[in-house]
């Protein structure tokens, strides 16, 4: 009949039908597509890298496809090795390490690579790094770069953080509590805190401008190194665990080294710390011989804060009756006596105290060097810069006649005119005056009208 079918040539044609569909499925990516998409990657150091790299280009070819970076959870360290860009590494969304370090890169975007626990790109050049996304990581390493900031907030699984020598200067590890080694130095930090962090066994602070440093919730520290900062105190009794610390070169009045364990901390430097005098430690003796990178000024003590520094010598000018301790600033009064200089003048001879000196006699003058002009006892006292006195010395002149001659000698020089009592005066008629001469000899004229 007209229109009817049948069933076995229904049947047959269904077949062929579903047949040429699924033949279609299975090419489908080649035929409607054409060839498998390929990682955009520019430079072509980085290129090299990945193409060469057979756990990521698996089939062999000169790209990187899509498929073979997608999965790829390995590692990638493609450092100095001349790369500029690292476009592609976006690609890369199962990566678990990567380490860039040492090339010169403008920029590194690592916001689709959730799943780093490790980014190393110390020495790139970099200015700004965004890790905002990256809360798997647990070790940031971008030290020697030219970075003004830095945000771990969100990146609270980190457990080691370096950012030596760059331009930061804040730094914000509250939120990462799990952190056991910073590095921090080489950079403009005025404040740290990282009470925080109180896993921390390793801690770099040095090269900054830190004014103040509280440690003593990181009771687990083992290494604290913060020389060259501007810091006044320091105290680090509660850190059992230390062994070494170094915070030469800062402006430290005060250090409390008492953390019950001193012959742990094998490595102990203090030096270029001029305001310091007096250190706490649990042990004197111990501290003395074993720990010598100090000043000279530096001494040890259980107990620092019954101690009065100052100068405890009596016959000090400086001398301090409050002092138990000497902390060597004493400084006395110059010894002075007089001589007679040639055959008519007196010179007054200091030794000790701190030049310059001035002198004054008791005729007033205040050279070193005077010419006597009377019978009878002279003397001077001396006064060094630092307003120290010096005792009286005396001298007696029993004999003035032989300085008053009236012998000529044109070779000499007049150097001043003085009246009776001493006091320099100008020429004047019929008056009595002294005429001293740069030989020593004195004349008495009066010259009359």
């Amino acid at each position: 009949m007209y229109g009817s079918i049948n069933p076995l040539t229904f049947t047959k044609n269904i077949k062929i039908v579903m047949k040429k569909i699924l033949l279609i499925l299975i090419c489908l990516p080649f035929i409607g597509f054409g060839q498998p998409s390929n990682v955009n990657i520019p430079d072509a150091n980085f290129k090299a890298y990945l193409v060469g790299n057979t756990a990521i280009n698996t089939n062999g070819d000169t790209e990187i496809q899509v498929s073979e970076a997608t999965p790829f959870a390995g590692s990638i360290n493609c450092s100095n090795l001349g790369i500029f860009d690292l476009t592609g590494i976006e690609a890369f969304t199962a990566l678990t390490d990567l380490n860039c370090n040492s090339n010169q890169l403008a920029s590194l975007d690592v916001s689709a690579n959730t799943t780093l626990t490790n980014l190393i790109c110390h020495s790139t050049q970099l200015t700004s790094l965004d890790i905002s996304t990256n809360l798997a990581l647990t070790l940031l390493d971008c030290r020697f770069n030219q970075l003004t900031s830095l945000d771990v907030s969100t990146n609270t699984a980190l457990t080691d953080l370096y950012c030596t020598n760059n331009q930061l200067t804040s730094l914000d590890v509250s939120f990462n509590t799990a952190l056991v080694l910073l590095e921090c130095a080489g950079n403009q930090l005025t404040n740290l805190d990282v009470s925080a962090n109180t896993a921390l066994t390793t801690f770099f602070c040095h090269a900054n401008q830190l004014t103040s440093l509280i440690v003593s919730a990181n009771t687990a520290l083992i290494k604290l190194i913060c020389y060259a900062n501007q810091l006044t105190s320091l105290n680090v009794s509660a850190n059992t665990a230390l062994d070494e610390l170094k915070c030469n070169a800062n402006q430290l009045t005060s250090l409390d080294a008492r953390n019950g364990n001193n012959q742990n901390l094998l490595q102990f430097e203090v030096i270029n710390n001029p305001n310091l005098t007096c250190i706490n430690v649990d042990d004197v003796t111990y501290s003395t011989n074993n720990w010598t990178n100090i000043d000279a000024q530096h001494y040890f003590s259980t107990n620092c804060t019954s101690m009065n520094l100052g100068c405890t010598d009596t016959l000090a000018c400086n001398f301090d009756p409050l002092a138990t301790i000497d902390d060597g600033s004493c400084y006395f009064a110059p010894n002075i006596q007089i001589n007679q200089l040639g055959a008519y003048n007196l010179e007054l001879v200091a030794i000790g105290g701190t030049t310059p000196y001035v002198y004054l006699w008791n005729t007033l003058e205040t050279n070193q060097t005077i010419t006597p002009l009377f019978i009878g006892n002279y003397w001077c006292v001396v006064t060094d810069i630092n307003n120290c006195v010096s005792d009286t010395a005396f001298f007696y002149v029993s004999n003035i006649v032989s300085a008053i001659n009236e012998t000529t000698n044109t070779d000499r020089k007049l150097l001043r005119i003085t009246d009776m009592l001493g006091q320099e005066t100008p020429y004047r008629r019929n008056n009595p005056l002294f005429y001293i001469y740069n030989d020593g000899t004195v004349e008495k004229k009066i010259i009359c009208e």
